[in-house]
């Protein structure tokens, strides 16, 4: 019966028409509610308008039944920085599909057309907020970043912080917000590129309430934002991000300075370092939970941008890689070192063999787990000298995602 089903249905991208049925789709399956809707401030059926350029900038593909959708996923053409690098990225989301289309695979297809159009359009690694870690691990993605949460009580607060530069508050266009986070993404691993689509998601969600502050140098130099609201006594941090400790120490001072409005300070952190070893009185709850996943989409395009370090000239490595999806990266690679790390494709194997699933080797390459600890854990198969040379050459930095779209 459910083979008879599929073959009644239409692989197709959805267009301009298929508007509602977007929607709708996305409403039913994340139980969006209107309540919700004109809770943050959006009018009746304003949602629905804002998602149109999504159907413009982003791949949205989607199985359809007699011209009525049944599952849908959307690819954003995104960019991010990997160890210095800036990667053409494909992010997916607005995944979902109608519970009586389920179990016929139609998700796993909608898969594997999306990583085979970006592999077109040369985005070499794929990014996505999971709501099912099995189903994407399955698929060949990964865990490559925390999200931690903090809480700290106002007499934790820091006090007496000198800095030279100052505090203005203001509107969440301004454009050294814009400026501010480029500059940031420019220098940070892991960071995404927000293009204006990212920033429309950015605010999507947000109440009036919410409030931009940037610190800026004593020669007037924007060096750090933070976007905040105080609701309930409590001061909520949606986004910290500084370009050095002096507007760090600033940004601080400036949510200290709110100690008599406020009983906690409660926030999500990206950096995978914990926030208390940075204060005075570190008692304080933290909590951490995966966050974001990742894939290399194609293993050839990725590791010739792929910045290492401490790479012997001449030195070779060959990854032996599983890849049950993308036939293109299911197969044995060997690459050797010239100058500037720069590694290049070669025939012949190396002696140093590493053998690994995609998803394990994104998760290594991105520096969410060490090669040794991999290894120790039995996640790849390689000898001591191998994991030696995986240690020096792998960047030893943590990926920092700090958007959910």
């Amino acid at each position: 019966m459910k083979k008879e089903i599929k073959k009644d249905l239409e692989l197709r991208n959805l267009e301009a028409k298929d508007l509602t049925q977007f929607n709708d789709i996305l409403r039913y399956a994340f139980q969006v509610t209107d309540e919700q809707l004109l809770k943050v401030g959006w009018k009746h059926d304003e949602i629905k308008r804002s998602k149109f350029p999504i159907l413009e900038k982003a791949e949205v593909i989607g199985w359809f039944e007699d011209g009525r959708l049944a599952a849908q996923i959307a690819v954003y053409p995104l960019q991010v920085n990997i160890s210095g690098n800036i990667y053409e990225m494909g992010y997916i989301t607005g995944v979902a599909t109608y519970p009586e289309y389920m179990g016929l695979g139609l998700m796993s297809g909608l898969m594997k057309k999306s990583l085979e159009t970006m592999h077109q359009r040369n985005q070499c690694i794929s990014f996505l907020f999971p709501y099912s870690h099995p189903l994407y691990r399955h698929k060949g993605w990964e865990i490559v970043s925390d999200k931690m949460t903090f809480c700290i009580q106002d007499h934790q607060l820091p006090r007496d912080i000198d800095v030279p530069g100052r505090i203005k508050r203001v509107p969440e266009n301004n454009p050294d917000l814009i400026k501010l986070h480029q500059e940031f993404a420019q220098k940070t691993h892991g960071c995404l590129i927000r293009n204006d689509l990212v920033w429309e998601e950015y605010w999507r969600w947000e109440v009036e309430d919410v409030t931009v502050a940037i610190y800026y140098s004593e020669n007037d130099r924007a060096l750090g934002y933070l976007v905040y609201l105080i609701e309930n006594d409590v001061f909520h941090v949606k986004e910290m991000v500084y370009l050095n400790q002096e507007a760090r120490k600033g940004l601080w001072a400036y949510i200290a300075a709110h100690e008599s409005m406020i009983n906690e300070v409660v926030g999500n952190n990206y950096n995978n370092h914990t926030i208390s070893f940075l204060f005075g009185d570190s008692d304080m709850k933290e909590t951490i939970r995966p966050y974001i996943m990742a894939r290399i989409v194609d293993f050839e395009g990725f590791i010739k941008q792929y910045n290492f370090e401490n790479a012997d000239l001449d030195e070779t490595i060959t990854f032996e890689i599983i890849d049950t999806v993308l036939e293109w990266n299911n197969q044995i690679f060997t690459i050797q070192f010239s100058q500037d790390n720069k590694p290049i494709l070669i025939d012949q194997p190396s002696p140093n063999w590493v053998k690994v699933e995609i998803s394990i080797l994104t998760c290594m390459l991105l520096g969410y787990k060490r090669p040794t600890y991999l290894q120790q854990i039995e996640r790849i198969a390689a000898n001591k000298k191998t994991v030696s040379i995986l240690e020096r050459i792998i960047p030893n930095e943590k990926v920092y995602f700090s958007d959910y779209i």
